[in-house]
């Protein structure tokens, strides 16, 4: 039987964005959707945390972040991205290229869900956004999932971020998995990640 699917004809020439938004059928279905990358893995409990948040939109933040980034680059500036949050824990700002650590109160994971009742205005805010305008450096249908929560939050959403302490691996590469396996072998993943 399997599970519904979309597929976007476009997809080596676009990314994920509009990727998502060609399930605009599925999308517009009954309840809250819950959106996740797909090269991340995460525990039970971190997603129970996300569905437990009755805001418009909330996002699984790891405040532990650095921890999984120094074990999978030598550099974790390198591949990090901004993400501010306010007092009241909604997310300022994320996706843009940090200068140092400062600008980082977590990383965005890549698990994000959305309020039933949002959702229809979500799928507007994105249709009638700019074709012609750049998001962060890229055309309308090359933006990033990053870039179109900014966009969100720069309009007003509220963006809650749910703070976790790791539960969750992304796999970027081969050397990933690989580092992954050998955490694994050694009895050392559950620090970062549950079986």
């Amino acid at each position: 039987m399997g599970y519904p699917t979309t597929r976007n004809p476009r997809y080596n020439e676009t990314n994920m964005v509009s990727t998502l938004f060609r399930a605009v059928d599925f999308m517009a279905r009954t309840g809250d959707l819950i959106i996740s990358y797909g090269d991340i893995v995460y525990n039970d409990d971190n997603l129970q945390k996300l569905l437990s948040c009755d805001d418009e939109i909330a996002l699984m933040i790891d405040k532990n972040w650095r921890d999984l980034w120094a074990l999978r680059l030598e550099n974790p500036l390198d591949d990090a991205e901004t993400l501010l949050i306010d007092g009241a824990g909604y997310v300022t700002e994320l996706g843009k290229k940090p200068d140092d650590y400062d600008t980082i109160q977590g990383q965005y994971t890549g698990l994000i869900k959305i309020r039933a009742d949002k959702i229809n205005d979500l799928i507007r805010f994105y249709q009638r956004l700019d074709r012609g305008a750049r998001y962060d450096g890229k055309d309308f249908d090359n933006m990033y999932m990053t870039s179109f929560l900014q966009a969100l939050i720069d309009a007003g959403w509220k963006v809650k971020a749910v703070m976790v302490e790791n539960g969750w691996l992304e796999i970027d590469s081969v050397g990933d998995l690989q580092q992954y396996e050998l955490l694994a072998h050694q009895g050392k993943l559950a620090r970062f990640y549950t079986v």
